[in-house]
Order: C-alpha cells, then structure tokens, then sequence
C-alpha cells in the first residue's frame, strides 16, 4: 500500500476504535505456521494480465505456499474487483482482491450485481490509482474534453468499470454508445456524451496507441506494467482527476481518496492529482480462521516480498494499513493473527 491515508494511527489505537481489543480471539488455535488442515488449494482472484495486482497475488501466492506446505495457493487472472466478487461468490475463489466501493457497494446493496455478496477483509493491501490515459499530443486535456469522444472505462467486471460511470456523473457527463452502462447512460445518441466503450486492458492499451480511442480509464497500481509499455512505445499522459472528488466523496463517502500519481511513473512528466481507492484482499465470511489468519500473518511478516519488482521504490505494503479496510469488518482468523502479532 502507498504512504496515504489513516497511517498515522497507532495500531493499538486503531485496533481499539475497532473494538478489537474486546474480542476474546488468539491464534494459538492457529499453529505457528498457521493452516494446519489436509492439503488444499488456495485461489486468488487477482486481475488483468498487465495489471499490478495479478503481479501482487502471484508473489502472495508464493509466499503463502512457501509458509505453509499444505496450502497450494494459487493466483488467477480475472477482469477485475466486479469478477473477482463474483468468483467468490460462487465459491470460485477462496481470496479476492477488490477495490474498496465495489466491496462496499455488492456487500450491501448488491451494487452492479443482482444480489449482495456477504465478504470479509484480510487485510487492506496496495492503494489503488485512478488513471486516465490519453497520448501525450492529445487535445484532451480535462475530464470534460472527452464529451463526444470515445474512452474505455474499464473492462466489463472490473472496478473501473464501476466508477468509470460515477465518474462521468460526478462531471456532468453522460454515457453514450451501445456499451454505456449505469445511472446516466443516455444511449448512442447524446450529443454530449462520452461514447463508452469495455475493453480489456490489452485491447485497451493497443486502441489508445492506434488512436481509435481517446482515452482509457484504468485502476490500479503505479506504475501500472501494460501502460508502462505503451509509454516505452508512444508517449502518454495522465489526466487531473481531482476536480471530481468533493462531489464523489457527497455520494459515495470518503471511500475516495486524493492522491497522486508520482512524476516521472510513465516517462519524464511531472506529479498528476487524482483518484485513490484502497485495495482489499477479501474472503467469504465463512472462511477458515485458520487459513485467514495464516495469509494476515503472511502480509504482515512477509510484506517486503510483497511489491511487484516494477512498483520497488513507488509503492510499498504498509503492515500498519492492513486493518483499515474501509467499513469491511475483518475476518475473526485475520483479527486473531493481527492481535497475536502486535497484542
């Protein structure tokens, strides 16, 4: 996770707002190496290839398996925060990376899916940054610039997906085209809308360089390995996004967060304001204790193995973040290895 947000709180002082210093749980019923159940495979619902947090499980994965020998962990691709909730949902998936509002908003009303999804945290991992992606010689330069234009707002499932169209609103745009999803979706025909589109990353990335987009919209770590490549190849710019923020943060509450991203993170250009959304590693409420506690002793032990190699002096996993995780309670297992760990 970046240095943003509630880092600053003492972990005691945060444990006890939490009430957690109340609850009788310990993890000696954990074993010291944690899980201590018949061998199983443990799966990771990460995120697109040439995404930071496919990246960010695969290394989990490693150090989970590594910890513990009976458990086979494994990270698998996914279009983002919307599927992964869905996998895990469906019992597809044992662990989920989501964003903070998909998780807040399809555990409690549903949100973009048909029903709630009832889920717990683990632990809050890497911040995640709102990047709007146009060519360096583009004339856009404003969020408002893209009316009449066209831009991929994330994959279908993914978490961009999902505040693309908040985004948008927050703006006082519309969303045109056959793809347009959401509230303010106006259809092919609004003179002022932005025609949406839901690529893939890779499709994405490709369109952008070949200009038949205008702009991509894509949430995730910094520097993100796809744009990073597209900006080796063509240059790119990113656009302010923090002119939207008061009017998310009245709809949607402080899940939505300033920050920036850092100069020089695609190629020479200086810092860009924008978007922050904490990362949550998520399970099901049912969850073995014992397998949750095993992972949260895992983010917080093994944390300087957790950044991707292309994040190293970027961004870092902060142990001391892992249990503010944005209005969703912890799992009993994670709570009983942060207490076990730091008392």
């Amino acid at each position: 996770m970046s240095g943003h947000g509630p880092g600053a709180l003492t972990r005691r002082a945060v444990l006890a707002s939490l009430g957690l210093t109340a609850l009788g749980l310990t993890a000696a019923g954990c074993g010291q190496r944690g899980y201590t159940g018949p061998a199983r495979t443990v799966t990771i619902a990460a995120g697109e290839p040439g995404g930071f947090y496919i990246e960010f499980a695969e290394l989990l994965a490693a150090e989970i398996t590594d910890e513990e020998p009976r458990l086979r962990a494994v990270a698998v691709p996914t279009e983002g925060s919307l599927d992964n909730v869905g996998l895990l949902a469906d019992g597809k998936a044992d662990l989920a990376l989501v964003l903070a509002d998909a998780a807040q908003a399809t555990a409690t009303t549903g949100g973009p899916l048909p029903t709630p999804v009832p889920m717990l945290a683990i632990g809050r991992v890497y911040e995640n940054y709102l990047q709007l992606v146009v060519l360096a010689d583009s004339p856009v330069h404003h969020l408002t610039d893209l009316a009449g234009r066209t831009a991929s707002l994330g994959a279908h499932g993914s978490g961009a997906e999902l505040i693309g169209d908040r985004l948008l609103a927050a703006a006082g745009l519309s969303a045109a085209g056959p793809n347009a999803t959401g509230p303010n979706a106006t259809g092919p025909t609004a003179t002022a809308g932005v025609t949406v589109q839901h690529r893939l990353l890779a499709d994405a990335t490709a369109a952008l360089e070949r200009a038949q987009i205008a702009a991509l919209l894509w949430s995730g770590g910094v520097p993100t390995p796809a744009l990073a490549a597209l900006a080796g190849r063509r240059p790119i710019r990113l656009l302010a996004l923090d002119s939207v923020i008061p009017a998310l943060r009245a709809a949607y509450g402080p899940v939505y967060e300033p920050t920036a991203v850092p100069a020089d993170a695609y190629g020479p250009a200086a810092g860009v304001a924008t978007i922050g959304v904490a990362n949550l590693l998520v399970c099901h409420p049912d969850a073995d204790p014992a397998l949750t506690a095993t992972v949260a002793r895992v983010l917080v032990t093994h944390a300087a193995r957790l950044v991707p190699e292309q994040a190293l002096g970027t961004q870092f996993l902060d142990p001391r973040n892992l249990i503010v995780t944005a209005g969703i309670p912890l799992h009993p297992g994670a709570v009983a290895a942060y207490r076990d760990l730091h008392g």
